[in-house]
């Protein structure tokens, strides 16, 4: 799993978002799951490389 690091806000019409809400419930998934999903696809196919924040080790 991706580290959760920063937000992102996307505006949408109410009936939009209730269809993919929805839609994502129906699928047994997440709406942010599909978003996450939507920018990794889009990142791949036009060839953008990134390098992932890594994870934080927390001490005991």
């Amino acid at each position: 799993m991706e580290n959760k690091t920063a937000r992102l806000t996307v505006l949408i019409d109410p009936a939009r978002k209730q269809a993919f809400e929805k839609l994502c419930h129906a699928q047994d998934t997440t709406p942010s799951q599909v978003m996450r999903r939507l920018i990794r696809d889009f990142l791949v196919e036009h060839g953008v490389k990134y390098a992932p924040t890594p994870v934080k080790k927390t001490r005991k």
